[in-house]
């Protein structure tokens, strides 16, 4: 599914979302999100800092809110539950690419066998799209942060996304999976064909009341996918023990609507 397509279905599925709960007088919030996405793959040796400092790339997002605490059709507050006043529901587009290497003890410039300059020769990319709704916790009183009561309104929040990926692999020393760029455990681990899959979401994260109607946000968020071909590569050796996944630290701006 192209980017077009997926905006598309997020946009109908948004708006659909706002026509039922809006029937309930709920109100609604729009807001965009950026930031650099660290991408934990194949690509590289786990737990290096010159990997995990080197694979990150950039992600941008679209998310939308149900406020459960105020009411739009009468500009006044739901009933005082602890659900409504500690809850919403956060409904996201996100893209995100990352360039990807191989760096670690492997392709370290005393490294001189022919292993090492077949993972030095590689460079890839992956490409993510992905939609879903996550859960969000606020454990104040999101009543008293909207009214000003406090500056700042921490969250948690837990969800699941369907992810459309598009990875790429090229090696300069010949055709990817051959004998002369990829050794036998590399023989057939890579992948360039696009797919989809799910993927679970985990986020920390804080929200800074800007104005009334306005805030700025922090969102430190861990996303585990349910494939090992994200990043287009898949080597069967022991130390593959994972699937792919990310780390995003996004900054964003959200804008009350009712």
């Amino acid at each position: 599914m192209n980017t077009r397509n997926l905006l598309l279905v997020f946009l109908l599925f948004a708006l659909s979302k706002q026509e039922v709960y809006s029937q309930f007088g709920f109100s609604h919030e729009l807001g965009v999100i950026v930031g650099p996405v660290a991408f934990y793959s194949d690509y590289g040796v786990r737990n290096d800092f010159e990997t995990n400092s080197g694979n990150v790339g950039f992600g941008i997002g679209i998310i939308h809110y149900i406020n459960f605490s105020y009411r739009a059709d009468c500009n006044c507050y739901t009933r005082d539950r602890y659900f409504n006043d500690h809850f919403k529901i956060r409904t996201e587009i996100d893209y995100h690419k990352t360039r990807l290497e191989h760096f670690g003890e492997y392709v370290d410039p005393d490294e001189t066998t022919l292993f090492s300059d077949q993972l030095r020769a590689v460079t890839g990319s992956t490409r993510v799209l992905d939609i879903g709704s996550q859960l969000e916790y606020f454990p104040l009183s999101i009543r008293d942060f909207a009214a000003g009561g406090y500056k700042i309104a921490p969250f948690i929040s837990a969800g699941v996304h369907w992810v459309n990926f598009d990875p790429e692999a090229e090696s300069t020393l010949g055709p990817l999976n051959s004998p002369l760029a990829s050794s036998e455990k590399y023989r057939n681990a890579y992948q360039q064909e696009g797919d989809s899959t799910w993927s679970i979401v985990f986020s920390v994260g804080a929200r800074y009341k800007l104005t009334p109607v306005s805030d700025l946000m922090i969102d430190s968020r861990w996303q585990y996918y349910f494939s090992n071909w994200v990043d287009g590569l898949n080597p069967d050796v022991p130390e593959n023990k994972a699937n792919d996944w990310i780390y995003w630290l996004n900054i964003g701006y959200v804008h009350y609507l009712d």
